[in-house]
């Protein structure tokens, strides 16, 4: 019973604080799931009300999951609000850098940074009802109105829009038409696009739901075990 208590209670710390049922670590799965939902965190705590995903907790999860030899493909749920650009992106780069298959299923919501992590899976598959909020980059609080300012903001976003479009079928000139499009927002400038729409765009590459996402995936496994078996993947 002790036994059963300890691993009970590690596996309620590991939902409390990563969000996740298992870690790439305890061999039960040759795929792993990470979920990215709420607000990626990045360098600032956001209020406890917030439902978050923090960044540093994303990244040594996915360094585990390359590491571990019995992890042969990774599965990324996104209903993601977006959130810190530079956490996002350092999430978008380590899934897109990562030897084995990746498939990214967007449910609900893949909004503005959330899109270069959607796209940064070898594919990419998003539920019909779900939608994606494209948008320049904003700042919330103060901003030192100098042209450095304005420099930083232009270069980080130029980041963007280069992972986007190397990591998509969408076109450089459509995603920023996307992305700078008026009157569609009450608020803002950008574009909010459904399912069949990110389609249609190349941002998105079907699609699809949990189903279609696992078949893809272990599609991509086996072609992978054919091609180690072959000699042509070390």
């Amino acid at each position: 019973m002790p036994q059963q208590d300890d691993k009970r209670s590690t596996t309620v710390d590991t939902i409390q604080q990563l969000g996740q049922t298992n870690t790439p670590t305890s061999g039960e799965s040759n795929i792993y799931c990470m979920s990215i939902i709420g607000q990626v965190e990045g360098h600032l705590i956001l209020p406890p009300q917030n439902k978050t995903t923090k960044y540093e907790h994303l990244i040594p999860q996915l360094v585990a999951a390359e590491q571990n030899p019995k992890i042969e493909g990774v599965l990324v749920v996104l209903n993601t609000v977006g959130g810190d650009v530079e956490a996002g992106l350092a999430i978008a780069e380590m899934i897109a850098s990562l030897s084995k298959p990746t498939v990214a299923l967007v449910l609900g919501g893949g909004h503005s940074i959330g899109v270069p992590i959607a796209v940064s899976a070898n594919y990419s598959l998003i539920a019909e009802t779900a939608t994606m909020t494209i948008h320049p980059i904003r700042l919330n609080g103060l901003v030192i109105g100098v042209p450095q300012t304005f420099e930083y903001l232009d270069k980080m976003q130029e980041r963007v829009i280069r992972f986007v479009t190397r990591h998509s079928r969408v076109a450089e000139e459509k995603f920023k038409e996307l992305m700078f499009k008026t009157g569609e927002l009450t608020r803002d400038i950008g574009t909010t696009v459904i399912g069949s729409d990110a389609v249609r765009y190349g941002l998105i590459d079907g699609i699809g739901g949990l189903g279609d996402a696992m078949k893809e995936l272990n599609r991509r496994i086996e072609e992978r075990r054919s091609m180690k078996s072959g000699g042509m993947v070390q």
